[in-house]
């Protein structure tokens, strides 16, 4: 994209689109609704400070990276911030503008800041001059097109499929008679004279708007984030080519949309020229954070040093037992919900062992499922699958199923089109009254998925197969010591009438529950030629362990095992049985207190409910990634806020677990906790909005009302409980239990990942026999950590 510069070389015309790559750059992805995953919507200010973003969002879509300041007042009042815990913050800010000392810093908490406003649009200033709210037109002209035109089957007809996005939008608006009914005349006639290509359209318009190389960047970031999702659909279409190899230039093509839209009107309103040469002279002035901007981040860092206080008192009091085979061991994926369910589980008896691994269990996987048409990836969004698998069924039975797929397919088109709906209604409303009685009681529902068993496809040859489940054992650093029984326990969630429902199963997965991957792990590792190769690959496996899959479903806590795929002894299996029932309970008797106004007993009933807005509180909470032995947690009440990835350095060969740990399982924790960050300190711009008015568009998101904006990110309702905050918005804390030398080499090949540390999106720790040793701070220094000294 941006190659033909033509005639506008003269406008510095490499830097002005070179600062339009950047803005495309300074967006999230959202992905659709069929595989919701967290991302973190602060992906493209990774490279800056904290604070420094924090002051470039405040200029570029007008919110701060900080919560309210009566949020941090009220903690100091309550003792909840000590004074340690300011002092610690104060010290470890690099900032040269920091206040001069705690008391200070106190006396700002107690001062709020005036609301944000981002610097203004021409849309904007037209606003104000004319009296027509130009920026509310524009966001729903471009949302009712855009929401034909990104349409993924939803609707029965979209527009321009074939088309580029610029060339359908020139299409559609050079037709539309919105504007000019709103007072723009002549905005059909000016975009059908628009230049042809979007690169044209973004220096043409630059040339009229003079916008210099200075403050192109700033403006450019300024109108994507004015898009709201839609820009960050597109992002997700260019993060999905460049996945392929390939590119996209969709979002490229909204920028340009909008720099028409503000063009047209500055020649409506030729009396804004003065006005917008100063509002550009804001865009040309560098980012810096201001001392208020500063002293908030103090405050954030103190908050989440309270917190670490607090954490490191539960890992004092945890209880490091000695080895001994367990009767029962079971890997949950390292989702903060599965914190909870383990330690449940392992109350039921001293001989259970519970374990931590990311959800796909290491099988980066896309899957068919039988009689479908569409494939899955089944693996973290930051991966490519590298094995296939399906599910298992007869090629008659396939056919069955693919013709009953498609015939349900007709069915709903047939039920919602425009004059059909009627006669399908009028036909059959009374007898679909017994499905609609069923779905609302929950009748029939089972677990979360209803994959059949699936297979690998191609099989993997014998050294493959060893060598695959040797990887991956050593991943989980599960080498020695396994129980006759192995649990290999994905999750998903059963939930009803919610578009976001793929945000609740497994973020490892892709958004889709981890049932295929524990069931097609416990097929490898019970593999008779895997598990014969397994000992040259430095792995000792009892003869008689067996690995069995099963699925936790994070809404009801219940759990399915999938005890027929593999023979297994009967009463053994009973008697996990009993103690995962038993372990549910007990988790939900947990999880009901957080809930708002609810009994452990009707928790399940929420997972039917067709008007449940708070089935369960997903993630929310999440603070801590703890990568150490169970040993060193069990015990400790964490609250169901840690994600715990189970990890023994000393058995990690050249640390190439603790780079797998590092580079995968701590970055997607990362994006959840800071989607969560995001949704919570700036719900206007990263939140998905009010789920009561939600409506599905184009299958790939949600919109407030009849249309407009798309909202990405996580509904208010998933962060509030409707009175006060579910989720205490803190930067995740890393926890590892290994040398800091070693984390440190780590992060040193791996510039990226080391940028989210040195520039303070997270926290990162090493701990040593279970307590916090060591901090680490920019540029690869360990500072000293002690539990007595933690915040001093």
């Amino acid at each position: 994209m941006f190659i033909d510069e033509g005639h506008f070389a003269t406008l510095e015309a490499p830097d002005i689109l070179d600062a339009a790559r950047k803005a495309i750059r300074a967006v999230p992805p959202a992905f659709p609704l069929d595989a919701t995953v967290a991302v973190n919507p602060f992906l493209g200010q990774t490279g800056e400070d904290f604070a420094s973003a924090s002051a470039r969002l405040s200029r570029c879509a007008g919110v701060r990276l900080s919560r309210s300041r009566h949020h941090y007042q009220s903690a100091i009042a309550s003792g909840q911030i000590t004074e340690r815990d300011l002092a610690a913050a104060l010290s470890a800010s690099p900032a040269a503008s920091r206040p001069a000392s705690v008391a200070h810093l106190k006396a700002i908490a107690g001062q709020e800041r005036p609301l944000c406003e981002p610097v203004p649009t021409i849309a904007d200033l037209a606003a104000g001059f004319s009296g027509i709210d130009w920026p509310s037109i524009i966001e729903k002209t471009i949302g009712l097109w855009a929401a034909g035109y990104f349409d993924r089957g939803q609707a029965l007809w979209s527009p321009a499929p074939d088309q580029a996005a610029f060339a359908a939008w020139r299409v559609w608006a050079s037709r539309d008679l919105t504007p000019e009914i709103a007072g723009l005349s002549g905005f059909c006639s000016n975009v059908s004279s628009a230049p042809d290509r979007p690169e044209k359209a973004i220096l043409k318009a630059a040339d009229r708007l003079g916008i210099t190389a200075e403050a192109a960047p700033s403006l450019f970031h300024r109108l994507v984030m004015d898009l709201g999702g839609w820009a960050q659909h597109a992002r997700w279409m260019l993060w999905r080519a460049e996945q392929n190899g390939a590119s996209d230039d969709t979002l490229g093509d909204l920028l340009a949309i909008r720099l028409i839209w503000e063009e047209a009107l500055l020649n409506r309103y030729p009396d804004l020229t003065e006005t917008w040469q100063e509002t550009l002279s804001l865009h040309a002035a560098p980012v810096a954070p201001s001392s208020d901007d500063v002293a908030d981040e103090i405050l954030q860092d103190a908050g989440e040093r309270a917190y670490l206080r607090a954490l490191s008192e539960s890992l004092a009091g945890a209880e490091h037992e000695g080895e001994h085979r367990p009767s029962l061991q079971a890997a949950f994926c390292i989702d903060v919900r599965s914190e909870v369910f383990r330690r449940a589980l392992e109350n039921q008896s001293p001989d259970i062992e519970t374990l931590g691994f990311a959800g796909f269990f290491g099988l980066p996987v896309a899957h068919r499922e039988h009689g479908s048409d569409m494939t899955e990836n089944h693996l973290p969004v930051l991966l490519k699958p590298a094995l296939h698998s399906n599910g298992l069924g007869t090629p008659e039975s396939e056919n069955k199923t693919r013709i009953k797929a498609r015939s349900i397919r007709a069915l709903g088109r047939f039920r919602q089109a425009a004059v059909s709906s009627f006669a399908y209604v009028e036909a059959a409303g009374l007898f679909y009254a017994v499905k609609l009685m069923k779905d609302t009681l929950g009748l029939g529902r089972t677990c979360a998925t209803c994959h059949s068993a699936p297979k690998l496809d191609p099989a993997l040859g014998a050294e493959a197969k060893a060598a695959t489940a040797a990887q991956v054992l050593k991943a989980m650093s599960l080498t020695h010591g396994h129980a006759r029984a192995v649990l290999l326990v994905g999750h998903g969630a059963n939930i009803t009438n919610n578009p976001h429902q793929s945000a609740y199963h497994c973020g490892a997965c892709g958004g889709y529950s981890g049932e295929v991957s524990a069931r097609l792990l416990a097929s490898l590792l019970n593999d008779g030629q895997a598990r014969a190769g397994l000992a040259g690959h430095g792995i000792d496996l009892a003869e008689d362990t067996r690995f069995i899959a099963a699925l936790h479903d994070t809404t009801t806590d219940e759990v399915t095992l999938f005890d027929e795929d593999f023979p297994h002894d009967k009463a053994e299996i009973d008697r996990i049985r009993q103690w995962l029932k038993r372990a549910g309970a007990q988790a939900r008797a947990e999880r009901a207190i957080r809930l708002p106004g609810v009994r452990a007993q009707s928790i399940a009933a929420r997972a039917a409910s067709w008007s449940e807005i708070r089935p369960e509180w997903g993630l929310a909470g999440c603070a801590t990634f703890i990568a150490a032995p169970r040993t060193l947690t069990a015990g400790a009440s964490l609250d169901g806020r840690a994600f715990l990835h189970s990890y023994d350095w000393r058995a990690d060969d050249g640390f190439r677990t603790l780079e797998l740990i590092l580079t995968a399982p701590v970055v997607v924790a990362s994006w959840i906790s800071l989607q969560y960050f995001g949704s919570t300190v700036a719900p206007e711009v990263f939140g998905g909005g009010n789920k009561l008015i939600h409506n599905v568009v184009g299958g790939i998101g949600v919109v407030e009302g009849n249309g407009g904006r798309l909202r990405p990110g996580l509904p208010w309702q998933s962060v509030n409980d409707g009175e006060t905050l579910a989720h205490t918005p803190l930067r995740l804390s890393v926890l590892i239990e290994a040398p800091e030398d070693a984390i440190s080499r780590v992060l040193d090949a791996h510039p990226d990942v080391r940028a989210l540390f040195d520039n303070r999106w997270l926290h990162l720790l090493a701990l040593e026999n279970g307590q916090i040793a060591g901090r680490y701070q920019k540029g690869g220094i360990w500072r000293r950590e002690g539990p007595a000294a933690l915040a001093a």
